[in-house]
């Protein structure tokens, strides 16, 4: 697809804006997976343009074309070790649509992450009939 380490774009950003306003979080993300790192093609909230692949939530269960929601980060035993949720930054919540190419496979998620675990996922309080990417 060509589109890793390319330039920032005002398209994807807007996406990524609208979907941590949306669904309430500090971050959104684009992330596309490569053989060795996650790197994010658009990011709100998110200091780094990239991590190692191993601290991706994002590549759980990346062959399901399916929505991952994690409530709390911390409780899972796929992510409680994870340098994101486990150190500084604290992750404990993630949502990620995938993004599928023409052939089927999943190349990365859309995501948003918040701080603070959300049991309710994204059917927060005060969301008429909750959100979903």
């Amino acid at each position: 697809m060509e589109v890793l380490d390319t330039p920032e774009e005002q398209a994807f950003h807007n996406i990524v804006f609208i979907a941590s306003r949306t669904c309430d979080t500090p971050i959104a993300l684009i992330s596309l997976l490569d053989d060795d790192r996650q790197w994010f093609k658009a990011r709100v909230g998110l200091d780094v343009c990239q991590t190692e692949i191993a601290q991706s939530v994002c590549q759980i269960d990346v062959d399901e074309a399916e929505m991952l929601v994690v409530p709390d980060l911390t409780r899972d035993p796929r992510t409680a070790a994870n340098p994101l949720v486990a150190g500084e930054r604290a992750f404990r919540f993630q949502a990620g649509a995938p993004l599928i190419i023409r052939s089927g496979g999943v190349v990365g998620r859309i995501c948003v992450i918040d701080t603070k675990a959300r049991p309710e996922g994204l059917n927060r309080p005060g969301f008429a009939g909750g959100h979903v990417l």
